[in-house]
């Protein structure tokens, strides 16, 4: 049962709203001081403070409950607290709201609204209990998976990302060639620094290649090396990315627009660990760890005959899928912050605006559109604005459309003087989403 702690001088109104939270299965507690309130509070277990504004019959300045108020925020700050006031001074009771008062509710309340509101903030406290529950546990199970491992500064919360890295990790010392596949944008390459710096090679050299930037009549000699002479321009001979890279690890990026020929021989020196340069005659032995991705359809290509079956298993010792940005969710806001690099903050409509977004282009995108919207961002902050991001996009997961409460609502037309298309903006809404906020909230457009 939750329990409600009431911090009020007045013995009435105490017996009142207890009779009135037992009736709906709500525990009550009562201090008559804020002395004692916080006292209470120190003991624990109290899941929402209601408390009145005046403690002395000849004063209507709210000065107690104004410092009350402030001494409960740096007791608890996430401690859902509810004013009681009858002041006429709303502009006060506005400025606490927008220093995290959950709500105020004039005298004589009215019980329905009352009860409404109680149950309301205490299912959300409930919730963000277990948010808070499941973020220390996710905390402790990041940092076990990242114990002694070096991530490569690699940023993620979502578990879809936990389950990749943990998969990484776990075949990242073993000798197995490993495929990493995922859309363009998705951090495949990042991925692969990861499994080489935690591999048992991590001391060798770690050398990428785009195979899809490779000219075609040039591959050969890109990936094994070319004697002097092999080639018009061939001065002087030349190593190849197999020979750079041994004793540590190769990265063949865009594997799947090898042609024909290059996939050939690439087949062979993975079966044999042996090559010629190109225009020699003499055999050279690297040993390698091959680590390789693609974005392409493997297995259809190979049913159309345009990737070769058996060189497709010698890369694939073991598949690493990564998930698009838009099926890791949580990753989202905590790249944003690391791309901006708490050079300017977000605002709550720019978060909104950017966990809707549907992110075709994956962490790519991301990075670009932060990087955009901080240069072109016109105040201190980002706004949803600064984003040049559809309005309305659907995506292809479930994330919580998180809609502005009344204390966002009240300092966002406070910072804008007033201006609700700027308002509108800041929280990453429409004018007329707006509007109809401010009506369900019962907060005057004027």
């Amino acid at each position: 049962m939750p329990t409600i702690l009431v911090i009020d001088d007045n013995p009435a109104v105490a017996t009142a709203l207890e009779v009135l939270f037992s009736l709906h299965d709500i525990a009550c507690e009562h201090a008559a001081t804020p002395d004692a309130g916080i006292a209470r509070l120190q003991a624990g277990g109290i899941d929402l403070v209601v408390q009145d504004m005046n403690f002395h019959a000849d004063t209507t300045s709210g000065d107690e409950g104004i410092a009350l108020f402030h001494a409960i925020r740096r007791f608890d700050p996430d401690l859902p607290v509810v004013l009681l006031t009858a002041w006429t001074r709303l502009e006060s009771a506005v400025e606490l709201i927008r220093s995290g008062a959950a709500d105020y509710l004039g005298k004589p309340w009215d019980d329905g609204k009352l009860l409404a509101t109680v149950n309301t903030l205490l299912e959300l406290s409930a919730t963000r209990r277990a948010l808070d529950a499941r973020t220390r546990d996710d905390r402790r199970r990041r940092d076990a998976l990242a114990q002694g491992r070096d991530l490569r500064g690699l940023v993620w919360d979502d578990p879809a990302s936990e389950t990749t890295l943990s998969l990484a990790l776990q075949v990242a010392r073993s000798n197995l060639p490993v495929l990493i596949t995922g859309p363009n944008g998705a951090g495949k390459e990042k991925y692969a620094e990861i499994l080489h710096a935690n591999s048992g090679v991590r001391e060798g050299p770690f050398v990428a290649v785009n195979c899809g930037a490779l000219p075609h009549d040039l591959i050969e000699a890109e990936l094994f090396g070319a004697e002097a002479g092999a080639y018009t321009g061939a001065t002087r001979a030349r190593e190849g990315k197999f020979e750079a890279a041994d004793g540590g690890t190769l990265f063949l990026d865009e594997v799947g627009t090898l042609p024909p020929a290059g996939q050939v021989k690439l087949l062979r020196v993975l079966e044999t660990g042996r090559f010629e340069r190109l225009g020699g005659n003499r055999e050279r032995s690297v040993t390698v760890r091959v680590l390789s991705a693609t974005n392409a359809d493997l297995p259809a290509m190979i049913a159309d005959g345009r990737f070769r079956e058996d060189l497709y298993y010698r890369l694939n010792g073991i598949e690493l899928r990564l998930p698009p940005l838009a099926l890791r969710p949580r990753d989202i806001l905590p790249l944003a912050r690391h791309f901006l690099d708490g050079r300017k903050p977000l605002s709550a409509g720019a978060e909104r605006a950017l966990l809707q977004h549907g992110w075709p282009g994956n962490v790519r995108e991301l990075r670009n559109v932060i990087q955009r919207a901080e240069l072109l961002a016109r105040e201190s902050q980002i706004d949803a604005r600064d984003l040049a991001l559809p309005a309305a996009v659907v995506t292809a997961v479930d994330v919580d459309v998180y809609e502005p409460d009344r204390a966002e609502i009240e300092a966002a037309l406070a910072r804008s003087g007033g201006v609700l298309a700027q308002a509108a903006s800041e929280l990453g809404l429409s004018r007329q989403a707006l509007y109809r906020r401010l009506d369900r909230l019962g907060i005057r457009r004027d």
